[in-house]
Order: structure tokens, then sequence, then C-alpha cells
């Protein structure tokens, strides 16, 4: 009695790369995942706070729950760091910026016309 894996599909493949393991499509092309992606699920207040924790002590401010898409998510990070003059980044939909510039934040954030909030101190 043998005990294999069941067949989870192909991986890759050299004519169109990396494969989707739910749908047997190409990455480039994968419609589950565009799905999944598609609007992230919130209650439409977009939160603004800082943050230090594992930066050693620098801190960054922390913008979550905004309602877009990862494309224009990103593009909105980048706006954003180059309104505040700092780095940042774009981690699982938060954005983050280094520095503290949550007041030009919220201010920016409600003129794109978001409801917006502070959180955390």
């Amino acid at each position: 009695m043998s005990m294999k894996k069941p067949a989870t599909g192909l991986v890759y493949s050299s004519e169109s790369g990396r494969m989707c393991a739910a749908c047997s499509k190409p990455v480039a092309s994968c419609v589950c995942r565009s799905v999944a992606k598609a609007q992230p699920a919130g209650d439409g207040i977009v939160r603004v706070g800082r943050e230090t924790k594992g930066r050693k002590g620098k801190g960054v401010t922390v913008i979550n729950g905004v309602p877009l898409a990862a494309e224009e998510l990103k593009s909105l990070a980048k706006e954003l760091k180059a309104r505040c003059g700092s780095g940042g980044t774009l981690k699982d939909g938060v954005i983050e910026i280094q520095g503290d510039h949550r007041d030009l934040l919220i201010d920016l954030l409600k003129a794109k016309g978001w409801t917006v909030k502070r959180s955390g101190g």
C-alpha cells in the first residue's frame, strides 16, 4: 500500500511561467485572485494612526481602511509619500509613511471625499 500525495496540478510551465493552483491558469491571467482582491471589505472609514512597534522606536504613520483596489491603492500611496516628502510602503492593503504626518494626511484624505478618523493616541 503506497501513500501517494494527491495530484495538485501544474505549478510551472516553460511556456507561460507560474501557474495558479486554484484555477490552473497562468498567474498573469489568473481569474480567482483578481476576484478575491477586487474590493477589500471594510466599514467605509479610513483610519490614520501612528505606530512604532517593531521599528526600533522610529514612528510611521499608518493608513488603513481605504476602499480602493490594489493598483489604485498603490498610486495613492505614491501620491501621499510625495506630498509628505518622505518614504513609505504598502503592505497588505495598509499604507505606511515614515514619520508623523497624521494631520497633513487626514486633510488630504478628507479632500478626496472619504470619512477619516484619527486612530490611536
